[in-house]
C-alpha cells in the first residue's frame, strides 16, 4: 500500500481545481494500473478507483483493494454501500490509505449493487444518502463527495434531483457528479443504462444554476476533450469522462493540463510508453502479469497509423512466457510518430 498521507487539509482548493476533469470510476478498468498510465498522459486530472464496496473493507477486510501508488495523487476512493456506519468505517480506512476524496456511488445499476441495496437505487433514498454522507464526513478529514443519476425508473428528474441534491447538500456534501441519464433498473442491462436513457444536459445545467455554491461536474456521453471544454464554458465546474477516456486515452489527456487547466505541456504518447517500462519492470517484479498492465495501454495510439499493429503486438504476446518491457518496445517499431494536437 501507498503510504499514507497526512490527514490534516489546508483545504479542498487542490482536488477540486482537478476535478475540472476527472475520469470515472469503472469496475475491472481504473485499476492502479491504468490510473498509473493516465497520470503520466495528464499530471493534473482527477483520477478515481473502481468502486470499492464497504463490506468488502469493513467485513472482509480486504484492504488491499486500498492499494494505490503515490504518484496517482489527486486520486480518489468511491465507495458502494448504503449502512452509514459502515461506510463511515470504510471511508476512515479510505482517509488513512492516503486519498484525497472519498465518494459514494449513488448510480451504477448493476444487479449486483441493486441486490447490495447501493448504487443508483439510493436515489430512490436520499434522506439515507444523507445519513451517509454526514457519517463519512465525520470520520474522515478529506471531502465526501457523491456521483449520482438524474433519477431511476419512473422517477421524474426535474422532481427528484433538486430533492437529492438539497438533502445531501444539508449533509455537507458539496461536490457532486451528475451522470445525466436516468437509471433504468428493471428492463435495462448496466451496458444499456449507459447508452439507452436519452442524455439532459440541460437538466444538469439547471441545477448549477439553482445550486451555485455547489461544485457540479457532469457525466455522460462526453467523448471529446472539445466537449469537455464546451461544458465548462457552459458554467459547469467540472467534467468526468468515462469510456472515451479508456479507449483514447491519448485524445482525452494527453493534451488536458495545457487545455482544462491552463499549464503543462501536451504529453507525446511515445514518451509515455517509455516512462512506462521501469513501471512495468518494477511490477512484474512484484508479481504483476504483463497482461494486467498493457491491457490499459491498447487505445494509446488510436486512430494513428500503425495502431493496429500495436494492439495486436501487445494482445497477442504478453501471453508468451518470458514476455516483458522489451515487448512494449518492439511495438512502438509498429508506430509512426506524429504530433498531438492541441
Amino acid at each position: 500500500m501507498a503510504n499514507p498521507k497526512k490527514q490534516e487539509k489546508t483545504g479542498f482548493s487542490d482536488v477540486r481545481r482537478a476535478a475540472r476533469l476527472s475520469v470515472a470510476p469503472m469496475m475491472e478498468w481504473t485499476d492502479r494500473h491504468c490510473r498509473y498510465l493516465h497520470r503520466l498522459l495528464s499530471h493534473q486530472s482527477l483520477l478515481y478507483t473502481e468502486m470499492v464496496t464497504a463490506p468488502a473493507l469493513v467485513r472482509g477486510g480486504a484492504l488491499h483493494l486500498l492499494d494505490h501508488n503515490a504518484e496517482e495523487h489527486p486520486v480518489a476512493l468511491q465507495l458502494g454501500g448504503s449502512d452509514p456506519v459502515e461506510l463511515a468505517q470504510a471511508a476512515q480506512l479510505g482517509g488513512e490509505a492516503g486519498y484525497d476524496e472519498i465518494n459514494l456511488n449513488c448510480g451504477c445499476p448493476s444487479d449486483r449493487v441493486q441486490s447490495g441495496a447501493f448504487g443508483a437505487i439510493l436515489m430512490q433514498s436520499p434522506d439515507l444518502v444523507a445519513d451517509c454522507v454526514a457519517a463519512m464526513r465525520a470520520k474522515v478529514a478529506v471531502e465526501v463527495t457523491v456521483k449520482c443519476r438524474i433519477g431511476v425508473d419512473e422517477q421524474e428528474p426535474r422532481d427528484i434531483l433538486p430533492v437529492f441534491l438539497e438533502k445531501t447538500r444539508a449533509a455537507g456534501c458539496q461536490r457532486v457528479t451528475i451522470h445525466a441519464r436516468k437509471a433504468w433498473l428493471k428492463g435495462l442491462s448496466p451496458k444499456e443504462n449507459r447508452d439507452i436513457p436519452p442524455l439532459d444536459y440541460d437538466l444538469v445545467h439547471e441545477m448549477k444554476r439553482a445550486y451555485p455554491d455547489m461544485h457540479i461536474s457532469i457525466n455522460g456521453g462526453i467523448d471529446t476533450l472539445d466537449a469537455a471544454v464546451t461544458q465548462l464554458e457552459q458554467g459547469l465546474d467540472g467534467v468526468m469522462v468515462g469510456r472515451a477516456a479508456y479507449h483514447q486515452p491519448t485524445d482525452i489527456l494527453a493534451a488536458a493540463d495545457a487545455r482544462i487547466f491552463g499549464s503543462g505541456e501536451v504529453r507525446d504518447p511515445f514518451e509515455v510508453v517509455m516512462q512506462m517500462l521501469p513501471y512495468i519492470e518494477a511490477q512484474m517484479g512484484q508479481g504483476a502479469r504483463l497482461h494486467q498492465i498493457t491491457r490499459h495501454m491498447l487505445g494509446l495510439f488510436a486512430g494513428r497509423p500503425g495502431a493496429r499493429a500495436w494492439r495486436r503486438m501487445l494482445s497477442e504476446g504478453t501471453s508468451r512466457p518470458g514476455s516483458g518491457p522489451e515487448l512494449v518496445q518492439q511495438a512502438l517499431g509498429q508506430l509512426v510518430c506524429e504530433p498531438i494536437a492541441v
